[in-house]
């Protein structure tokens, strides 16, 4: 299994110190406690991040330039975990499973991140940031490597489906729950599939 040092390099993210590692915890800890109550990060001031930090505001913006770049760092801490599951966690999501139960997998691992912590994505991913982003990279990647015959385009069109947009509307507009949005999924991923030898 891979470490938190190898998942972070694989994100994108710089390695740190000890110390520095647990005042940027106790500050994102914090920030998500007031993400949590505001109902997403519109409308939070870095004052109210480093009012329940306990941390001056010039200490956040020595780290972080704005509320966006906390609640895009606090997102990274979540997306992390995913990476490190598919890089060496235990199947489907890690090695070990058939393509098709590793797509299906990890559709499961981002619709349960976007379901507890959708209030982040559209806060963090605005516009086409979603697409320059380190994890979005990498999470292209694996879904490439999982349907390896298939047009590039093709791979930007399973991945559509996890746009926070596409599932905010989803859950808000069409009203449907957590596990409808999966078992939309599972379908897709039967219907990619559907036909082939799998290895």
């Amino acid at each position: 299994m891979s470490s938190p040092a190898e998942a972070a390099a694989v994100a994108g993210r710089p390695r740190e110190r000890a110390d520095a590692a647990r005042n940027r915890a106790r500050v994102l800890a914090a920030a998500e406690e007031v993400f949590l109550a505001a109902g997403g990060a519109v409308g939070v001031t870095m004052e109210d991040i480093a009012r329940a930090a306990g941390v001056g505001r010039a200490t956040l913006y020595r780290r972080y330039p704005d509320v966006t770049s906390i609640a895009q760092a606090l997102l990274d801490e979540h997306e992390a975990g995913i990476t490190e599951r598919i890089l060496g966690g235990p199947p489907p999501l890690g090695p070990g499973a058939a393509p098709e139960e590793r797509l299906a997998a990890f559709y499961r691992a981002m619709i349960a991140l976007l379901e507890r912590h959708l209030h982040l994505v559209l806060g963090a991913e605005r516009g086409g940031a979603r697409l320059r982003a380190g994890a979005y990279g990498f999470w292209r990647r694996h879904v490439e490597s999982l349907v390896d015959d298939a047009p590039a385009a093709v791979v930007d069109a399973l991945m559509a489906p996890l746009a926070p947009e596409v599932y905010r509307y989803q859950r808000q507009v069409l009203g449907l729950a957590a596990d409808d949005v999966v078992a939309g999924l599972d379908w897709l991923t039967r219907r990619v599939y559907a036909g082939r030898v799998l290895t």
